[in-house]
């Protein structure tokens, strides 16, 4: 069977350890899409780990990693992050990468910084990994895959036409210095080194997998609202981050995809810029960061404090719609006992309407939150396993939020290990 587990808001709703935990379950865990741009933070019995590139389930015996067709394949990042956890006493996983994924190269990255540079204060906050370049070039149809690694002739011409072309906008739109081809061979030469033993046929893997009835999870990075066509746009990724898109970033038949499990948070976080209705400002919102998250709310991948608000139902009823949910997996819920009470952001209102549909961008910089109050349960809900020994307050305000989004709740994170969850 395979099922997916994505995100329904902005990423970072704590999908990393959710996957770590369905992994235990599963012989193959797929990244299928994005790349080393975000990261997803897991605990577990190895210690603590941020996660760009590997899937999050690497740390089991029994499971066979891959990097689907869809990612955006940074190779020495991957292969930086398996010597990282190899070197903390992980045992080095099984890898497979697909022979069609597309590789990041080092002027995606140069292309990421010097735009962000140029547009100053109008810049799209990214996290200059050289995605939005990398999938440009992808679609524009002058990226490198894997597979054109392993013919020579092909590459040096490529080489040559793309330094033409890049040349032109260093030089003039940026100003810096021209890239050599010479250089640019030696780079692919030194991926292909590195990536050989690894590649595959995996969408072939995979379908000889399914017709043996292995079980498959497709780990998704970021969340509905960073996608570029139903997200905030243009402050999205480059890559669908929808189940959807699973099929195609792994190369399975979409009616394989059973189950999408879609991870919410108990409260909202965002890590770069973008409308983002419910948000907190001031020490409201640097008391829920401080006590956010494992360790605060702060980006796995750049460091960054995230953006913190109350629960969105307008928001997040629209990402679970979009990812197709079967069920949600909803996380972080020991943070929010500290509170008196916990409003929550249940319509918009815009120009003098209230709506409980999520708005297109232009719409949705003008939105106000309206809020409902519940109050709070005032306790600290870790180590509790069963849904009825959870304090009433904890219990209605999961009901609450179930009711108002519109999909089952089957499973509350309420710490970051990995047994820390309790099953409806």
């Amino acid at each position: 069977m395979v099922q997916a587990v994505v995100g329904a808001n902005w990423g970072d709703e704590g999908k990393g350890k959710i996957t770590d935990m369905l992994a235990e379950k599963a012989d193959i865990i797929v990244r299928f899409q994005g790349g080393a741009n975000a990261g997803h933070t897991i605990v577990n019995n190895y210690g603590k780990f941020a996660l760009h590139t590997l899937p999050s389930g690497v740390f089991y015996g029994h499971t066979t990693s891959i990097i689907g067709n869809g990612v955006a394949l940074n190779i020495p990042v991957l292969f930086n992050e398996v010597k990282s956890i190899v070197d903390r006493g992980v045992p080095m996983p099984k890898i497979l990468v697909s022979n069609r994924a597309q590789i990041v190269m080092s002027y995606h990255i140069l292309f990421d910084q010097c735009e962000e540079e140029r547009l100053g204060g109008k810049s799209f906050g990214s996290t200059k990994s050289g995605i939005a370049p990398f999938y440009s070039d992808k679609y524009a149809k002058i990226g490198f895959q894997v597979s054109e690694l392993f013919d020579e002739e092909r590459l040096k011409e490529k080489v040559l036409r793309i330094c033409e072309q890049k040349n032109v906008i260093l030089e003039h739109l940026y100003h810096k210095p021209p890239m050599n081809p010479e250089d640019l061979l030696e780079e692919l030469h030194g991926y292909r080194e590195m990536v050989e033993p690894f590649v595959c046929d995996t969408s072939a893997y995979l379908w000889n997998a399914i017709k043996e009835g292995k079980n498959i999870l497709l780990e998704g990075q970021l969340g509905s609202l960073k996608d570029p066509d139903h997200g905030i746009y243009p402050m999205v990724t480059s890559s669908s981050t929808l189940a959807a898109f699973g099929a195609i970033g792994a190369g399975i038949p979409p009616y394989e995809i059973k189950k999408i499990v879609t991870v919410v948070k108990a409260y909202s976080s965002a890590v770069g810029a973008g409308a983002f209705v419910s948000e907190l400002f001031g020490e409201e919102a640097d008391e829920l960061r401080r006590r956010g998250g494992d360790g605060g709310e702060f980006g796995a991948t750049t460091g960054r404090p995230r953006r913190v608000g109350w629960f969105d139902c307008v928001a997040t009823k629209y990402g679970c719609r979009l990812q197709g949910t079967t069920e949600v997996a909803f996380t972080v819920l020991d943070v929010l006992g500290y509170l008196e009470e916990l409003p929550v952001c249940v319509g918009y209102e815009i120009d003098g309407q209230v709506t409980t549909d999520f708005p297109t961008t232009a719409q949705l910089e003008k939105a106000k939150p309206v809020f409902e109050s519940l109050p709070g349960w005032k306790e600290d809900i870790r180590g509790i396993r069963k849904y009825e020994k959870l304090p009433e307050n904890c219990r209605k305000y999961i009901e609450f939020v179930e009711e108002k989004i519109g999909f089952p709740i089957t499973m509350v994170s309420n710490g970051p290990g990995r047994e820390d969850i309790i099953y409806r």
